[in-house]
């Protein structure tokens, strides 16, 4: 039996209907835009008094994330708690499903953890993933196949944004990585030709409906994202259709509730390893809205936060219809006068001059701080056509001093 819906106001007038968020970044800030706009009262477990979701709550709980005073206040303030960001910890989320509906669940927020298990997971599904093997072990280092070099030796728990990951090109630059990580459990995977890579955001909910935003076609440098675009004809129409297969598989076999990211490798066409793969690889899954699916907000009519509140609270899903093509335009620090140089923020980026732009959305998320590498906002661009969207965006970029693509 699927759990009650959370109606907001069903309590009463002056009764607060609670909606919690471990984590207070800017996923969780814009989480909490959403259940406030749609008349939910919100809380946020995050240490930092600055968090950006903490901020614009109506409840900033300020205890480490497995603090059990903290944890019980927010349980006890909360009818549903979900997450921000997939290094939550797991036990922490078990905790607070004793006394409060939390989704998604511990177990498939421990599984996206660990790549170990993450790629064991996408292969019971049935979904390609590039060949690897976990290292843990000297012997298992020693063990590993030939064929897998060149690869990507990667942490398996904690790495995200290019973080913990290192390209090694034969035995002894994996021998090296290996130490040069303090020899953690590590998964190397096989290095493949790549053409490109895009995403899927699915949201289901405890009876098993799942819908998808449309497939994400994503640019990443030095590891992050740095654009996302989307619009009909962004990728294959027989591509999109096993992306959106592929992440409704991994989401029903993990009995998912909740958003959920699934990010993929489109291959090469001309390579051996398209052939043999089918030219369609898993590389990870975020169990959470996700960087790629912020344009929603801006050319949807149903944004990925909105999902998160609808699956939190046991809403009707309806599937999200995209009124715009757009794109994304990820704002690092980087673009702050005087970060760019190795110093600290000088004066701001020219917004005005942005902002001048047609179809532009500017969305930054109150981090005091700007430094290189990190994620201080968006910017999305929509428009009539394609054409014009791609236009605007690399004024915009050009602007900005962001790099034409």
């Amino acid at each position: 039996m699927s759990p009650a819906v959370l109606l907001p106001g069903a309590g009463g007038a002056h009764s607060e209907l609670t909606l919690g968020v471990m984590g207070g970044g800017q996923l969780g800030r814009m989480f909490v835009h959403a259940a406030q706009r749609m008349g939910y009262f919100t809380a946020v477990l995050d240490p930092d008094p600055l968090s950006p979701a903490g901020r614009v709550s109506h409840h900033h709980i300020q205890t480490a994330y497995t603090d059990p005073a903290g944890l019980q206040a927010l349980a006890e303030r909360c009818v549903a708690i979900t997450t921000e960001f997939e290094n939550v910890p797991a036990p922490a989320l078990a905790q607070l499903a004793q006394t409060v509906r939390v989704a998604p669940g511990a177990d498939a927020v421990a599984i996206a953890q660990d790549r170990a298990e993450e790629k064991a997971h996408f292969a019971g599904c049935g979904v390609p993933v590039a060949p690897y093997a976990v290292i843990e072990t000297s012997a298992q280092l020693a063990a590993v196949a030939d064929d897998l070099l060149p690869g990507i030796l990667k942490t398996a728990r904690m790495g995200y944004d290019g973080k913990g990951q290192v390209r090694v090109a034969d035995r002894a630059a994996l021998a090296a990585a290996w130490a040069d990580l303090k020899g953690v459990p590590c998964v190397l995977e096989k290095l493949l030709p790549l053409q490109l890579e895009c995403s899927v955001i699915v949201a289901r909910g405890a009876d098993g409906s799942c819908v998808n935003l449309p497939v994400q076609r994503n640019l990443h440098r030095a590891g992050i994202l740095a654009v996302t675009e989307v619009y009909e004809g962004n990728l294959p129409p027989a591509l999109v259709e096993r992306a959106v297969s592929a992440a409704k598989s991994i989401a029903d076999n993990l009995r998912y509730v909740g958003v959920l990211c699934v990010e993929f490798f489109v291959l090469d066409p001309a390579s051996p390893a398209a052939q043999a793969l089918g030219g369609l690889v898993v590389n990870e899954m975020a169990p959470r809205p996700h960087n790629s699916g912020h344009y929603s907000l801006d050319a949807c009519d149903v944004s990925q936060f909105e999902l998160q509140v609808r699956t939190l609270a046991g809403l009707p899903l309806t599937q999200p219809r995209q009124h715009s093509p757009a794109i994304m335009l990820n704002l690092l620090g980087d673009l702050w006068p005087g970060v760019r140089q190795g110093g600290t923020a000088t004066g701001v980026p020219p917004w005005d001059q942005v902002l001048a732009l047609p179809g532009t959305f500017l969305h930054l998320y109150g981090k005091a701080q700007a430094s290189k590498g990190r994620k201080m906002g968006h910017l999305t661009i929509t428009g009539a056509s394609v054409a014009q969207v791609r236009a605007t965006a690399l004024q915009a970029a050009a602007l900005l001093g962001i790099e034409a693509f």
